[in-house]
């Protein structure tokens, strides 16, 4: 006795679950993406004009250091002394060496507390550090 299977067609279907899935991700990414980049730029500061200035690419895991005009230091929004800034800074060079640190000083910034900032990195074992300029208008 020979059993012949049943032949049924089935019209072939998306699966949009997974679709999905990776659509809300990629949302998930980029608003949290969209807030850190932010960070940086809520900080009024004035940055000095260069004519050899350019956009460099963005390395990632590199640590913005903002000072003010006022001598005032923050990372990440919030306000931090050169002594704890030296100290987060020698922890992460002990992990990530040739981490990358952009320092952004206002441009009415005094030179003394640029230089303090600069010495708080070459103490924490930061060399690779760069101070961000605009370009000339």
């Amino acid at each position: 006795m020979t059993f012949e299977p049943e032949v049924r067609s089935r019209a072939p279907a998306l699966a949009l679950t997974s679709m999905l899935d990776v659509i809300f991700l990629l949302l998930c990414f980029f608003v949290t993406v969209s807030v850190f980049s932010q960070w940086e730029s809520e900080i009024s500061i004035k940055l000095p004009s260069a004519k050899t200035a350019d956009e460099p690419e963005r390395l990632p895991g590199e640590i913005i250091v903002n000072l003010d005009k006022s001598g005032t230091v923050k990372v990440n929004g919030a306000d931090m002394s050169l002594e704890t800034l030296q100290s987060r800074l020698k922890r992460l060079s002990s992990f990530y060496p040739g981490q990358p640190v952009i320092i952004r000083a206002d441009k009415d910034t005094r030179y003394d507390d640029l230089v303090k900032v600069i010495d708080a990195c070459r103490a924490g074992d930061v060399w690779n550090f760069s101070l961000a300029t605009e370009g000339a208008k």
